[in-house]
This record gives C-alpha cells, sequence and structure tokens, in this order.
C-alpha cells in the first residue's frame, strides 16, 4: 500500500501544473469603410490574439473602448490599445493578446470622421 502512495505522489510531482491554452488567432480586416468579420465572437475567460490588418491604402481604427477596459492583458498589449481604440495606417498591422472579458456585447466602431457613418462598426459578443 505504501509503494501505491509514494509511486502516485512521485507520478503527481512530474506532472507539474496543467499547460496553459494556447490563445486563438483570430484576424480582423480594416477595409474601406468596413469590418470583417463585423461580429467576433468570444468566450469569456479564453486567451486570444486579435491579429488586425488595414487592407486600405488610408488609416482607419478599430475604437471599441469598453470592451478593451474590460479585457484582461498585459502592458505591452495595453499601450496598443491606448484610450480604447488601435490606429493602422493603410497597409499595417497590429497583434493584440487579451483574455476575453465578462460576457456581453460591446460595439466596435472606426472613429475617423464618417468612417462609422458609412458603415464602418461591428460588435464584440463575449459568450
Amino acid at each position: 500500500m505504501t509503494r501505491v502512495v509514494l509511486v502516485a505522489l512521485a507520478l503527481l510531482a512530474f506532472a507539474g501544473p496543467a499547460a496553459a491554452q494556447s490563445p486563438e488567432r483570430i484576424e480582423i480586416d480594416l477595409s474601406n469603410f468596413k469590418f470583417t468579420p463585423s461580429t467576433i465572437t468570444l468566450r469569456h475567460g479564453q486567451p486570444y490574439v486579435l491579429h488586425f490588418v488595414n487592407t486600405a491604402k488610408g488609416g482607419h481604427d478599430f475604437s471599441a473602448k469598453a470592451f478593451f477596459d474590460a479585457a484582461s492583458m498585459e502592458a505591452r498589449d495595453r499601450a496598443v490599445v491606448a484610450g480604447g481604440e488601435i490606429e493602422l495606417r493603410g497597409g499595417q498591422t497590429a497583434d493584440v493578446r487579451l483574455t476575453a472579458p465578462a460576457p456581453g456585447t460591446y460595439d466596435v466602431h472606426c472613429s475617423h470622421f464618417m468612417h462609422s457613418t458609412f458603415g464602418m462598426t461591428g460588435k464584440i459578443v463575449v459568450k
């Protein structure tokens, strides 16, 4: 019996902590007056890498202040979303690593003049 307990303890000691979850990568394209996808669905507490690509020639931003304020992320990623938005020049890309916040629906828009009026809006749904 003692031998079984010792073997079990040894196995537990070598097993170590469970591997951290790998973040899921989601590409978000910013083009002339639209986001693709326009609705992004995430799972609460799950890690993600949001990969932003501005496929247009001109600048756009991805403004989602309430979402970025609620999401967990490290300082380097928090700096990328300063003020709750990611600003990208034409052709530029950016990655943001985060953990999805509490369930809810978060609005997204481009804050450049008239861009949201022309349809550059979306939402992030966290389940």
